[in-house]
């Protein structure tokens, strides 16, 4: 089938299989590795991304799904060269350790700020809550999407 997706802002056209799932559309015809294949179940959300600004876990989604619609991963965070306050919050604070879960994390995060940009630590762990991460306790998880809320224009440093 022939299909036509924005990601990122950039439209592609791709012909593909009906059962092509959208993270393999992602990872495999785009090249766009930051969005992560890791369970085979849709438990873990590793795969998640926006599609028309709705998060979705892209191993649920077949591409044709995606026909055109838009989709934005977390390659599509920065811009300009310019970390978005929710990658800049997950270094300042160390949330992310082995980083599989990270993209997911991140995509899930940013969705939460744009709606309430001041969400209290519940809300936090609500949005994180169909995003397993293996290696943390979530406490650096929750203060990374805090540092974001709290440095909005993503320009403050903390040392």
């Amino acid at each position: 089938m022939k299909i036509t997706v924005t990601v990122n802002g950039e439209a592609f056209a791709r012909e593909v299989e009906p059962r092509l799932l959208l993270v393999h559309l992602l990872r495999d015809e785009l090249g766009l590795t930051g969005t992560h294949w890791g369970c085979d179940t849709s438990n873990c959300g590793a795969c998640a991304v926006w599609l028309d600004g709705v998060p979705v876990k892209s191993c649920t989604v077949l591409a044709v799904m995606a026909d055109g619609k838009e989709v934005r991963t977390v390659e599509g965070l920065e811009r300009d060269g310019v970390l978005d306050p929710v990658q800049q919050g997950f270094s300042e604070c160390h949330g992310l350790q082995c980083g599989f879960c990270t993209p997911g994390m991140m995509m899930v995060s940013r969705w939460l700020l744009d709606r309430v940009p001041d969400p209290s630590e519940g809300e936090i762990r609500e949005a994180l809550s169909g995003q397993i991460c293996r290696c943390t306790g979530y406490e650096n998880i929750v203060r990374s999407v805090r540092w974001a809320a709290d440095h909005p224009a993503g320009n403050e440093v903390t040392s």
